[in-house]
């Protein structure tokens, strides 16, 4: 048998580079035990992170507003930056904890993409918020800037008449990013017609594409859709904008990875129509249970206690007003424990009735983990409500209030969820003395895994504008062994798609 030389901890530094493309393991390593003796290995930060911003709106009402953060404390050396494609800065933050904000009008605010070094690179996080208070992009579309990727789910796209879906596509790096986008409903791919347009789309270094769903199936209307977008070369940024007649628009942020039990937190109390879409990407079917996490425990919506999804086909149901008036998560898990099938999944939100209606999705999401971070919160008590829902336990949870762009200075809250329950702090913690927005950071303490997301709400003319954003673990450490390690251990198992181990 050839024996495989032990890897360097430089070797592993640049295949995480590589691989992830925004860590980099330069930090000064941990201290030594006072025994004397090394640990088996240790978290360091990353020390470069990459985001990438969607064009805001189409729209020559559209204001946007722009928030930037790393979490925790001053200190240490760094740089950040968000740009246009011509090298205009939007957003530079400074130090470590305190945010920045910059605002844009009109249909021109181009897409950002940018970096972050040394002590603003671990847990980089950059929200945008548009309001277009008017006309058939009415609504508040927010998205958090995505860190950019090979492989991206959207279940609860639409062909459907009166629905206009497109997928935002941004290539931040120096070379072509080749990009296939496929569309399942509920009989599986849905197949273009000769004379369609293709659905492999090069997007050119530090350019942004943007692709009207519709169009890639003529004459196929379907109200529930999946898109999945993959990368044959390179890498981008993906988030998908919906625009939907007489109801509203909102961005539909991409789903967790499959997984066989999923997670979408922070229904909003008040929601007049939930709607789940589902997928299952295997060749197995799922079948799969479904309950509603609120304030007092878990309970089965009446009539909708499970959900079948044919393998390579999308499923979807209407919920109704499931909440019922107490803001609550939507928990999927197998029907049958032993037989867990990979699914991914987001609701159609809908608030409001007749002309007041306003549109929004909530995404399966990954847990919170040790920290995640949503920006752009505002200071009326009213317009931002924290969602937190802890599953399997208990879950101890620290939440942080940064300063405001404007002033102010931070406010920290810790608390208990219990398992199965979703707790929702309405208002959450804010800065003492600030103005402008903030950040909210939780960290999970101790139980759970904990899920979470924020809803920002700010009415315009009686129409109840919203938008909801999942909190996502910044994974602002990598795990280091100790030098004198085998370090290939940390390779065992299929590489990345597009990657090799060394």
């Amino acid at each position: 048998m050839k024996q495989r030389a032990p890897l360097t901890l430089a070797a592993v530094a640049a295949a995480l580079a590589a691989i992830t493309g925004i860590a980099s393991l330069t930090a000064a390593p941990a201290a030594s035990p006072a025994d004397g003796k090394r640990a088996a290995g240790s978290r360091m930060p990353v020390e470069q992170s990459v985001l990438v911003c969607p064009a805001p709106s189409s729209s020559d009402i559209a204001e946007t507003t722009y928030t930037s953060i790393t979490p925790g404390a001053a200190g240490g050396k760094g740089a950040a930056r968000l740009a246009t494609k011509d090298g205009k800065t939007v957003l530079e933050p400074k130090e470590p904890g305190k945010p920045v904000g910059a605002t844009a009008s009109g249909a021109e605010a181009p897409a950002l993409t940018g970096t972050a070094s040394g002590s603003l690179a671990p847990g980089w996080t950059a929200q945008q918020t548009t309001k277009v208070a008017v006309g058939q992009a009415r609504g508040l579309l927010g998205v958090g800037c995505t860190s950019p990727g090979t492989d991206f789910w959207f279940p609860g796209v639409s062909t459907a008449k009166g629905r206009q879906d497109y997928i935002h596509l941004t290539n931040p790096d120096d070379t072509v990013a080749e990009v296939d986008i496929k569309l399942y409903g509920p009989d599986g791919l849905l197949k273009d017609k000769p004379g369609s347009p293709d659905r492999v789309f090069q997007v050119d270094p530090h350019s942004t594409a943007r692709v009207l769903l519709s169009p890639l199936v003529p004459d196929t209307q379907v109200a529930d859709v999946t898109a999945h977008v993959t990368t044959g070369s390179g890498r981008i940024g993906a988030s998908a904008q919906i625009s939907e007649d007489g109801v509203g628009a909102d961005w539909l942020p991409a789903s967790t990875d499959p997984a066989g039990s999923l997670v979408l937190p922070g229904i909003p109390a008040d929601a007049t129509s939930v709607r789940l879409v589902a997928y299952a990407p295997g060749q197995d079917d799922a079948d799969l249970r479904l309950r509603l996490a609120g304030p007092g425990g878990t309970l089965t919506p009446a009539g909708n206690e499970q959900l079948h999804v044919k393998a390579g086909m999308t499923a979807s149901v209407d919920l109704k007003d499931v909440t019922r008036g107490e803001p609550g998560s939507l928990l999927l898990t197998p029907a049958d424990p032993k037989k867990p099938v990979p699914v991914v999944a987001a609701v159609r939100v809908v608030r409001g009735s007749g002309t007041k209606q306003e549109l929004g999705f909530v995404p399966a999401t990954s847990p919170v983990g040790a920290r995640a971070t949503v920006a752009d919160n505002r200071f009326d008590d009213k317009a931002t409500v924290l969602a937190l829902t802890a599953v399997g336990a208990d879950a101890k949870v620290r939440v942080t209030a940064s300063a405001g762009t404007e002033g102010g200075g931070p406010a920290v809250r810790e608390l208990t969820v219990k398992a199965g329950t979703t707790q929702a702090l309405s208002p959450p913690p804010a800065p003492t003395g600030g103005k402008g927005t903030y950040a909210l950071t939780i960290e999970t303490l101790s139980g759970g895994p904990v899920h979470a997301s924020r809803t920002l709400t700010l009415p315009q003319d009686g129409v109840p504008m919203f938008t909801v954003q999942p909190f996502s673990d910044d994974h602002s450490t990598v795990a280091v062994p100790k030098p004198s390690q085998d370090l290939g251990v940390l390779f065992q198992g299929p590489a990345p798609e597009g990657q090799s181990w060394p």
